[in-house]
């Protein structure tokens, strides 16, 4: 009778990972958020937003298993293991909200050096014309074609672009999952190690699954939108949704 009672078990614990892998990235936007503003913003390709996105994802359940396997080999307390998480919590929420705004104020001063300004030329045969360009940082041509049917050339620096997702996957290292260490791995840890194994994979296949699809379907919508004269403020508006992100973590929410 007791053996036939721990499939069972693990099998309600299999949903049950499964679902809080799911509700918990859904009702979390600084899984899915940060990667959306940056790729718009910085004009990754939908590659690269997967490759960030899965990485950073992986950095943050991996971190949790890892504190939690740590925790049920040495016996650990659970409600020891949760005051951790709520720390490396506090500090994922600091570093993202440092980090939009260090971001939010790169991104106006870009917006501010390539503002649109209008040049006289002079030719020889006397006659003037003018046009309007932008200092971009790369220089691209007046003439070169809008990127992604926006209305200005990319702006910004490469080095932003390769920096960018480092940062990201070192604040994802910090931000803990909450709900696994003590609903999930700690509840099949009194069956079995393969109970643990097999519930702590289904939440984070579903966490990257669920990250991923977010991400991959809101940047496919946002291809449907210009920002039009506005896209020089990319950049900026980018980062003040990543702040946005970081305050909400602080709060809780």
């Amino acid at each position: 009778m007791e053996t036939a009672s721990l499939p069972q078990s693990i099998v309600v614990l299999s949903g049950t990972a499964a679902s809080l892998g799911l509700l918990h990235t859904l009702f979390g936007p600084d899984h899915y958020l940060p990667f959306v503003a940056l790729a718009r913003a910085g004009r990754w390709s939908l590659s690269k937003t997967v490759v960030v996105t899965l990485l950073c994802g992986a950095a943050h359940v991996l971190s949790s298993v890892v504190l939690g396997l740590v925790g049920i080999a040495v016996g650990i307390a659970v409600f020891k293991l949760e005051r951790i998480e709520a720390w490396r919590g506090d500090i994922a929420g600091w570093l993202l909200l440092a980090f939009g705004l260090a971001y939010l104020v790169w991104g106006v001063r870009q917006a501010v050096r390539n503002r649109p300004h209008t040049h006289l030329h002079v030719h020889a045969d006397g006659s003037v014309h003018s046009h309007e360009h932008v200092h971009a940082a790369e220089h691209s041509h007046v003439h070169a074609a809008p990127y992604a049917g926006d209305a200005a050339p990319p702006t910004g620096r490469d080095s932003a672009g390769r920096t960018t997702p480092w940062i990201l996957f070192l604040i994802f290292v910090f931000g803990p999952c909450e709900p696994l260490i003590p609903m999930v791995m700690y509840p099949a840890a009194q069956g079995s190690f393969f109970g643990v194994v097999l519930v702590t994979a289904l939440f984070g296949l579903t966490t990257l699954a669920t990250m991923t699809t977010i991400v991959v379907l809101a940047c496919l919508g946002a291809t449907r939108f210009s920002l039009g004269r506005f896209q020089r403020y990319g950049h900026a508006l980018a980062g003040l949704l990543v702040v946005a992100c970081g305050a909400a973590v602080l709060l809780g929410l």
